[in-house]
């Protein structure tokens, strides 16, 4: 009995793995941006546009992902996405520079990523039934949701006290365990050739993506502005003919790229935007948080890894309950709740942010917010794939993860970028209610401070030496405003979450 246990749940717990290992890459290497700024010679427009990339490749390659198991099979595919990811990893350890990571971790861990991911979410969904099938995806959610929570200390505790290189590098003995018990994993018979492949779409749906995501990054380069509008219309328009197009094919009976039909449904419709709006507030969550703790409080990566363990800890136990809640209480009502406990801890961290904040001061707020999220993270994947039929599980995994991924990399583009913004204005401010001047003009010294902000404070100001300590104190006051005037942000976003919930139709 209890082998045949064991059997029953290893294929959740290989899927697992993988899912675990994909999750920590997009909140491990947050509390380590200083340490890279300075080891890769590079900012912290760099870094985030790394991180928000990783997740945008993971979301505009996962339809692709998704469909080539119809192709090569579930197992196959998925197996070919972990050799993928296996070389990106690799890439990524030995990096020398930020191009190198880029390609390593960005790049091809997110193409692998996005051929793993949906086949995780369709090899789980076919191997269990009934109360199991809920059970196992609610231990896929708990897993996601920790891979998330423990990031921030997993990467603090390596590029503390070990090297930050190490993160990547200890994902290759996870891939080795994959690969040992890969014969967990159900095979699907291919149902469809490469003939049948929709590359027009894969690609309107890939560049359409990349487009927004990339419009939305430049925005913390001024002199990129004018590009912004071009981008962001650009692929706004792509995506529409993305939709257009795999309308086309399906009127003409070619196979899509993906069955748009599910986004008709109302559970599958709200649970994918849900999705993206719960994944905005949590990258820019652990994206920013980082930033402060580091500039402002002065934290290293452990202690920092160390101020987010009680969201990571509310996130874990918040995601295991939300699971044994759905039994007692509707998903829909779960959600709402959700959204609602989420935005009172961000409402409670935006009045904390000063220059003598200390990590007992965002505590409550996070436990808050932790809870919140964790009780999303919960309900979401099951609630939403619950309205495909089983002929349409590879399309509405396919959709779900790319929609999650999109929202991550919007979240950490665009609260990233929020924030960028609110110190590059303030500086200004700053600068001139100060008098501080020298022999400089107010221009050359915001210019001179905010590229200070992007090296992470790790390099001394190009402004003369009696003026660096007041500038110092400009600096850590304008980040402390911007984080409060983000945080308001973030509540906003988290309240639209719960309106757009309240329209979810009840099982």
């Amino acid at each position: 009995m209890a082998q045949e246990n064991q059997n029953k749940w290893g294929v959740v717990i290989v899927a697992c793995m993988a899912i675990f290992i994909i999750v920590l890459d997009s909140s491990a290497m947050n509390v380590a941006i200083s340490t890279l700024v300075v080891e890769l010679n590079t900012t912290l427009s760099i870094i985030q546009a790394i991180i928000a990339l990783y997740a945008l490749i993971i979301a505009s390659f996962m339809l692709l992902g998704s469909k080539l198991q119809d192709i090569l099979g579930r197992k196959k595919t998925f197996l070919l996405g972990l050799i993928i990811y296996a070389f990106g990893t690799t890439t990524a350890t030995l990096s020398i520079n930020a191009g190198m990571l880029l390609i390593g971790w960005a790049v091809l861990e997110g193409i692998g990523a996005a051929m793993m991911f949906p086949a995780t979410t369709t090899i789980v969904g076919a191997s269990y039934e009934g109360k199991d099938r809920v059970t196992a995806f609610g231990i896929w959610g708990g897993i996601a949701a920790v891979g998330a929570a423990i990031g921030p200390i997993v990467g603090g505790i390596f590029t503390t006290f070990l090297t930050w290189r190490l993160v990547f590098g200890m994902e290759l003995v996870f891939v080795a365990l994959i690969l040992i018990f890969r014969h967990y994993l159900t095979e699907s018979r291919p149902t469809l050739k490469w003939k049948d492949l929709d590359i027009v779409g894969a690609l309107l749906s890939i560049v359409s993506l990349v487009l927004i995501v990339l419009g939305i990054l430049l925005l913390t380069t001024p002199q990129y502005w004018g590009y912004v509008t071009l981008l962001l219309i650009s692929g706004s328009i792509l995506f529409i003919v993305f939709l257009l197009w795999q309308r086309r094919r399906i009127n003409k009976g070619l196979e899509p790229l993906s069955d748009i039909s599910l986004l008709k449904n109302r559970i599958f419709g709200l649970g994918n935007l849900n999705s993206v709006i719960q994944q905005i507030p949590l990258a820019g969550f652990l994206f920013i948080i980082p930033i402060f703790l580091q500039q402002v409080t002065k934290l290293d990566a452990f202690m920092t890894g160390v101020a987010l363990l009680p969201a990571s800890i509310s996130v874990l136990i918040f995601s295991l309950l939300g699971a044994k809640l759905s039994s007692k209480l509707e998903p829909k009502y779960i959600v709402m709740i959700g959204f609602l406990v989420a935005a009172a801890g961000t409402f409670i961290l935006g009045g904390v942010f000063s220059v003598n904040t200390q990590i007992g001061d965002i505590v409550p707020g996070t436990i808050v917010f932790g809870t919140g999220i964790g009780l999303l993270l919960s309900q979401l994947t099951n609630l939403t794939m619950s309205a495909a039929r089983s002929d349409q599980e590879t399309d509405a995994a396919g959709f779900l993860n790319a929609f999650k991924n999109l929202g991550y990399s919007i979240g950490t583009a665009l609260i990233g970028v929020l924030l960028l913004l609110g110190i590059f204005g303030g500086l200004t401010a700053g600068i001139e209610e100060s008098g501080l001047a020298g022999n400089m003009t107010t221009q050359e010294i915001q210019s001179s401070l905010f590229n200070y902000v992007e090296k992470m404070q790790t390099e001394t100001p190009q402004i003369p030496p009696e003026l660096v300590p007041q500038a110092t104190q400009i600096v850590e006051s304008t980040i402390s405003s911007a984080m409060r005037q983000t945080f308001n942000a973030l509540t906003l976003i988290l309240l639209l979450g719960f309106i757009t919930s309240i329209f979810i139709p009840k099982n």
